[in-house]
């Protein structure tokens, strides 16, 4: 695959003044192995006859370009002499991939049928058709399809004709090209009226059981969501149908595609879902879901807005999922699950503001590394911050004045500002300016008087948030404040906690004595929030070098057992696994620490047990960390745990893994199970149980396949990766750390953006040794590509700030 060039902001705005009235008429060939055929008439007009543009294509072979005076090189298609009005037709073969970036295919171990989707997103358009890949070109697409007979084919539009494997699609409104989507397999389908629209959810013919067994649940979170949003939003649903598909291969969680939405297929799971992963889908759906209108219906204009569609959707899909899908607590699963996260991003040396300049995103590579924690979680706090400020009323009258004034059109911060400003006499701009045009965060501190609080604020910000106190009895009293440059006076309690609702986006300090009793009762705090709020905090403590992974580890020891919450379990849980043990615990150390959180799920299955949902949560996290093959061995002879867990594919999976880092699971036994069940479940499982080994060769091999010919496919080489890297194995798995800091870079070159992108996600999840973070610091000091800088930046800035918590700063 060629590099593409990235689209620049001057080269964008210079086009978009130029180019108007684009539509495509587009046909793709589905019918050959390796190549498919693509067919597209672009019409446009321009502005200053005589002039010269440039069409994406990339990676196109064979290409044939009629009624232009035309070039192709570089993925660009140069369009010289342009008349008033235009009309050009390009033909081309173009490749498959197998990386998630453009038109992926699969084919499905369990009966060996092939999956064709068209993943488009930033600088992937163009790597199915010929178009000008940027948002403010919106335009109406006309889709034909030509597939095997027996495929059903998904796309932005309804099917208005069919027959004989040939699919023809009523032309979608105006859209920019990266929301594109065309799905084409022997799809299960379910399907249904809703609103006077047609609705469906698709997945694998393969999945087809899972698909009817989670229907029902699937139907009525969307149609439950999608009458929220009748009823939030003035506009009408802007599309002519609403299908979702779990799809093979994407790399996004979920891509909002207008009139049919992708989801990972690993959403659909061949046992039945856990409480966590059914949350985390209903927020997802309705996530997906408020993009039909921001970002779908009203499109950013250039990506410094790119909060004007993700933070916007992050707020809304955990709003609507607990408002309209059932998921209570959704705001204490964002607390303790992304929130965390962008504090981290917010503090490293890559963090920008929610909403930058233009400038400051000079292109789409650019914009690419800002789908970050930064854009989502943290805009989504900031608009949170933000309704708690205004209310409802104030908020979504300037939501829907912004959303019909711009409807199929694009839109900037200064358009929802001014449609915001005209309901409210509140000062937004000044709002705006400290919370999105700033980095950073404020610190909320507690301090204990002697007949009380007192609440101070180190930062500049104002905040509007709920304070709850706490009795002997642990009885809540709560109230809204607001805190501004003046401190707060409060009565005396025996625990105070600051934004205890999390409202709003800012580190929290309590007193000594307070976070004394935090540690004695935290399981006893009744309200969830505030014990999501908590452990966040406890997150933050340790990242700073205020609370070593010891006491860290006791907390968890102490109050995991009695945790009612099962998200909290799962979100701490997750929280210490990915970012105690390789970035706190020393390598003599870890060993020692993973045998702790072993047997404090352990002690939390004796307690919660009968709890279904907590069990399964603490089972699979005891599959990934016990070190009893004797346990492991029974639960997959037995099919079932102590507990009455079922031993579905996804714990079945992470035990032959664990096993396997154990010495008590040979190639054999794995490749048998994989056979057995012939899925791609088991194959991604096997991936990850055979690089799992205390053995140098198995390493060694592993390495090898993730950095050789043929590349691994987009889940493949994440399944690899993840089975690789062991925090107790650090000092084994020395020479392959050594080797990805002195290969990815070379590897990341050669084989592009995609490529970087999954070398980064799959960085070295070990301790690293003082020599080796100094050797990231110098690779850093060099030519890294794009995509592969930002994330080792990042990777580099928490290694030191973890170093310094370890040496107590």
């Amino acid at each position: 695959m060629s590099q593409t060039l990235s689209l620049t902001l001057h080269e964008a705005r210079a086009r978009a003044a130029l180019v108007s009235a684009v539509s495509y008429d587009l046909e793709l060939d589905l019918t050959q192995p390796d190549t498919f055929g693509c067919r597209a008439v672009v019409r446009f007009d321009c502005a200053r006859p005589g002039a010269t543009t440039f069409v994406e294509f990339a990676d196109a072979r064979e290409v044939r370009i009629q009624g232009a005076d035309a070039t192709y090189a570089d993925g660009r298609i140069l369009l010289r002499d342009l008349a008033a009005r235009n009309e050009i037709t390009i033909e081309a073969r173009v490749p498959y991939v197998s990386d998630g970036e453009g038109m992926h295919r699969i084919v499905d171990p369990v009966d060996g049928e092939t999956y064709i989707s068209a993943y488009c997103g930033m600088d992937m358009a163009q790597r199915v058709f010929p178009c000008f890949d940027q948002n403010d070109l919106k335009a109406p697409i006309t889709l034909r399809v030509i597939a095997p007979t027996h495929w059903t084919v998904l796309a932005n539009g309804h099917v208005s004709a069919r027959a004989e494997g040939n699919w023809e699609f009523a032309t979608t409104p105006p859209i920019p090209p990266i929301m594109f989507v065309m799905c084409g397999g022997p799809w299960a389908s379910v399907t249904w009226e809703h609103a006077g629209l047609p609705f469906g959810w698709h997945a694998r013919a393969s999945l087809a059981e899972q698909l009817q067994r989670d229907a029902e649940e699937l139907r009525s979170i969307t149609t439950a969501c999608f009458d929220r949003y009748a009823e939030i939003f003035d506009e009408p649903y802007p599309f002519d149908s609403y299908d979702q598909a779990m799809v093979p291969g994407q790399n996004w969680g979920a891509l909002e595609t207008p009139g049919c939405i992708t989801y990972r297929d690993e959403l659909l799971p061949l046992g039945p879902p856990s409480e966590p992963e059914r949350r985390t889908r209903a927020m997802i759906i309705a996530h997906e879901m408020a993009h039909m209108w921001f970002g779908d219906l009203v499109t950013m204009t250039w990506w410094e807005d790119t909060w004007l569609q993700e933070s916007f959707a992050d707020y809304l899909g955990f709003r609507v999922a607990e408002e309209a899908a059932g998921i209570e607590g959704a705001f204490a699963d964002f607390t303790i699950g992304r929130k965390p996260d962008a504090y981290l991003a917010d503090v490293r040396r890559s963090t920008h503001p929610v909403a930058p300049r233009p400038e400051d995103v000079p292109d789409v590579d650019a914009a690419m590394a800002n789908f970050d924690s930064l854009s989502y979680a943290k805009g989504n706090s900031a608009l949170r911050q933000l309704v708690t400020c205004l209310g409802d009323d104030a908020f979504f009258a300037g939501v829907n004045t912004y959303l019909s004034r711009h409807r199929w059109g694009n839109a900037t911060l200064t358009d929802f500002v001014a449609a915001l400003d005209e309901q409210t006499d509140r000062d937004v701009v000044g709002w705006v300016d400290r919370w999105l045009r700033t980095t950073g965060f404020d610190t909320i501190a507690v301090t204990r008087t002697e007949d009380g609080f007192v609440i101070a604020r180190d930062g500049s910000r104002p905040h509007r948030l709920r304070v709850t106190a706490y009795g002997d009895d642990w009885r809540a009293t709560s109230s809204f404040v607001d805190l501004g440059a003046a401190e707060v006076r409060l009565p005396a309690a025996r625990l105070l906690v600051p934004n205890a609702g999390g409202e709003t986006y800012a580190r929290i300090r309590l007193d000594p004595d307070s976070w004394t009793r935090v540690v004695a009762g935290l399981s006893s705090i009744p309200d969830a929030s505030t014990r999501a709020v908590l452990w966040s905090t406890a997150f933050d403590l340790v990242w700073i070098g205020e609370l070593s992974a010891e006491a860290f580890l006791a907390l968890l020891e102490r109050h995991l057992p009695t945790e009612p919450q099962v998200e909290i379990c799962h979100r701490v849980l997750v929280w210490t696994r990915a970012h105690l043990l390789p970035r706190f615990v020393g390598a003599d150390q870890a060993s020692g620490a993973v045998a702790r959180i072993a047997a404090t799920c352990l002690a939390a299955l004796d307690r919660s047990f009968p709890d279904p949902a907590k069990a399964v949560v603490l089972t699979r996290t005891l599959a990934g960390v016990s070190n009893d093959p004797e346990l492991l061995l029974g639960w997959l002879s037995r099919g079932v745990s102590e507990q009455g867990v079922a031993v579905d594919p996804t714990l079945g999976w992470l035990a032959r893994r664990r096993l396997a880092a154990l010495g008590h699971s040979s190639v054999g036994e794995i490749q048998d199970a994989r056979r057995r069940e012939r899925t791609l479940v088991a194959d991604l499982g096997a991936a990850r149980a055979l690089a799992a080994p205390a053995d140098p060769a198995v390493k060694a091999a592993a390495w090898a396949r993730l950095t050789g010919d043929p590349v691994p496919s987009n889940r493949e080489f994440e399944a690899i990766a993840a089975g690789l890297w062991d925090v107790e194995q650090t000092e084994l798995l020395g020479p392959q750390v050594d080797a990805y800091l002195s290969r990815a870079v070379p590897l990341g070159a050669r084989r592009g953006a995609s490529h970087c992108n999954q070398l980064a996600d799959a960085f070295p999840t070990v301790a690293l040794t003082p020599a080796q973070i100094t050797r990231l610091a110098e690779t850093l000091d060099g030519d890294v590509p794009v995509h592969l800088r930002r994330p080792w930046e990042d990777q580099l800035d928490d290694l030191r700030r973890a170093s310094a918590a370890r040496r107590g700063r």
